[in-house]
Formats: structure tokens, C-alpha cells, sequence
């Protein structure tokens, strides 16, 4: 275990760690809960802003300034078997290539298979609004995108408990939005 690891008596092949992209992450609460009923660590990564939690295994890390700071540290900072909850797609990129999940916060993974195309359709996205072609962002957080957050986290602690690399894309609960479940 590393020194910025934090002890959750259950030892490092079953104990996956949560590291929480935390800036705007709508689904804090939902990750503390779970977390704490598989009695896993969570790190809230964020440029500042988030409220101390009495919780032992739950670390706020506050980082310096800057649009890569908060990534910076979880990528510097996660291993293999842990999860990340993110919607920056570098970010997952890097924390896949350490052997990490990675979970957007409306439950879909990302994974080694999909990483590619989610970075090729990120950059083409942002030429376009550079552009003024397109406007606006992704639709709003709804009730169905927090449950199968929900689900997805379980499906990859299940996972990584088992020691299951990428098994969370596989499974029901992680299916990609527009297909039938």
C-alpha cells in the first residue's frame, strides 16, 4: 500500500479505491454511500469547495489552481484495481492505462475498447463549438442516469474485488445509452 493510500483493513487486492473527480460531480453523495457500505476509501479531488467529511476513509484533496491539477493528482495517484469517476475523457485515459476503472458520473464506463473514440469525438467536439457550429452542452443529469450510476459503481467494485479488469463494460447495468436493457 502507498503512502497516499488510505487503510481500510481489508488489504490491497479487495480493497479498490475511489478517486472522484470531484469539481462537478453530481453524484458525491451516491459514491459516499455506497463506498461506505463496501467499506472502501474515497478521495474527492477538487480545487477547493468541498465540506469535511467526519469519515476516516473519506480524503478531501484539495489541489492547487489550474484546468489539470485535480487530473493531475488522480492520475499520479490511482492503481490498478481502483475506480475513478469522471467526465473528463484524458483523465479516464490516463487512469485506464493504470490499470483503473473508469466511470462517467451517469454510469457509462469508459474502457480500453471505447477510449479511443470517446477521445476522437471529445476533440471533434470542441473544434466545433470553437467554431460556432454547435452550442450548448450534454442534456441535463436525470433520476435514470443516477441509478445506473448507481449500478455501475457496484458492478465495478464487484469487480475489482475479483480482480476483474474491465469487467464493469461488461456487464447489464453498464450497457452504453440507446441500447435496450
Amino acid at each position: 500500500m502507498g503512502p497516499d493510500r488510505l487503510d481500510t483493513g481489508a488489504g490491497p487486492a479487495l480493497s479498490p479505491e475511489i478517486y472522484v473527480d470531484a469539481d462537478a460531480c453530481p453524484v458525491k453523495e451516491e459514491i459516499l454511500r455506497v463506498a461506505g457500505r463496501h467499506g472502501l476509501a474515497v478521495h474527492l479531488v477538487s480545487n477547493g469547495g468541498i465540506r469535511p467529511r467526519p469519515d476516516p476513509k473519506v480524503r478531501i484533496v484539495v489541489v492547487g489552481a489550474g484546468a489539470d491539477a485535480a487530473d493531475d493528482w488522480i492520475a499520479d495517484h490511482i492503481g490498478p484495481g481502483d475506480i475513478a469517476v469522471t467526465n473528463d475523457v484524458p483523465l479516464a485515459d490516463r487512469c485506464l492505462k493504470r490499470g483503473a476503472a473508469a466511470l462517467r458520473p451517469d454510469g457509462r464506463p469508459f474502457s480500453e475498447n471505447s477510449i479511443g473514440l470517446a477521445l476522437a469525438t471529445r476533440d471533434l467536439m470542441a473544434g466545433l463549438r470553437e467554431q460556432g457550429e454547435i452550442a450548448g452542452g450534454p442534456p441535463p443529469f436525470s433520476a435514470r442516469d443516477r441509478s445506473r450510476f448507481l449500478q455501475s459503481l457496484d458492478a465495478a467494485i464487484r469487480a475489482a474485488r475479483k480482480g476483474e479488469r474491465g469487467a464493469v463494460s461488461r456487464s447489464r447495468s453498464a450497457r452504453p445509452i440507446g441500447r435496450s436493457t
